[in-house]
């Protein structure tokens, strides 16, 4: 399972790609290099996130949606059937809030991955959650499906 926290750090002058590598890293032997393996993963995983056209350029000058889109390609990089994201659009505009959430819908669609996350925006979270639960204390207290406007 990847994870994906609310608010990631990434050491200064880090690039896109090298960032999406970083999710290789648990399949990596001792300190070698990656392989083609690996680079073909990585490339899979920066296109499906849209950001092929970004791979060289350091993070900190994407803005919050792209940023945003080259952590999630890290996580795809990891192989995993799941992907835990804790407020995967918190501190975007609507517009990006809606890019990030119809990519991780696309990825649970297409490439059948599961997705878990955590949204404090119930309308958009209705719009494309298969199964919702809401919470109150730490207590599960409205599980089920979204209804259909």
């Amino acid at each position: 399972m990847a994870v994906l926290p609310q608010q990631p750090i990434a050491p200064d002058g880090l690039t896109v790609e090298e960032l999406a590598a970083f999710g290789r890293f648990p399949y990596k032997k001792g300190f070698g290099t990656l392989g083609k393996d690996n680079q073909a993963i990585i490339d899979r995983s920066l296109k499906a996130c849209q950001m092929e056209g970004f791979r060289n350029r350091p993070l900190k000058d994407l803005s919050g949606g792209q940023r945003q889109r080259a952590w999630i390609a890290m996580t795809l990089c990891q192989n995993t059937d799941g992907i835990v994201l804790d407020e995967p659009t918190t501190y975007l505009d609507l517009s990006h809030q809606l890019e990030i959430l119809s990519l991780l819908d696309k990825l649970n669609k297409e490439e059948n991955r599961t997705i878990v996350m955590v949204l404090h925006e119930l309308n958009i979270a209705s719009r494309f959650a298969g199964h919702m639960i809401g919470m109150k204390d730490g207590q599960i207290v409205a599980p089920g499906h979204p209804k259909p406007s």
